[in-house]
């Protein structure tokens, strides 16, 4: 599948996928200065880049498994969504689960991106829903 992308900042750097098996493409910081997030503090990351996700495909933003083992730093909204339709610049929320300052470089890997297909649903409205096993059984109820 071919994506479009712009760089919207001159020194932004394109997706890339770190191994051929990859399912998400790294997405890199792209700041004038290095941003320091405070323990607790949530930040808002410039990628510096937008792109063109086909029709019926959105992009998924993911923490990086490293970052967050290794400093505690994630995605808050993970995982974000890049609607087909949407043509701004990405950018990235980030938060510091850890007690120590993270510093975030130009160029500096934040998060991942996967593509992944959807479909929209047509929503009919009804007086009531179809019985099942479950119910309405809500958190807990098929057991710990």
């Amino acid at each position: 599948m071919d994506i479009k992308f712009v760089k919207y900042k001159d020194h932004a750097v394109a997706p890339v996928y770190a191994t051929e098996g990859s399912a998400g493409c790294d997405l890199r910081a792209c700041l004038k200065q290095e941003k320091t997030i405070a323990p607790a503090e949530i930040a808002i990351i410039d990628t510096g880049i937008g792109v063109e996700i086909p029709s019926g495909f959105f992009g998924m933003i993911c923490s990086r498994s490293g970052m967050a083992l290794k400093y505690g730093v994630v995605v808050l909204n993970s995982p974000g969504i890049i609607d087909p339709d949407y043509r701004g610049e990405i950018r990235c929320i980030l938060i510091n689960h850890s007690s120590i300052p993270f510093v975030v470089e130009n160029g500096m890997r934040i998060a991942q991106m996967i593509i992944v297909p959807f479909q929209s649903a047509k929503w009919i409205e009804e007086v009531g829903l179809s019985e099942s096993g479950r119910g309405s059984g809500g958190f807990g109820s098929t057991g710990i």
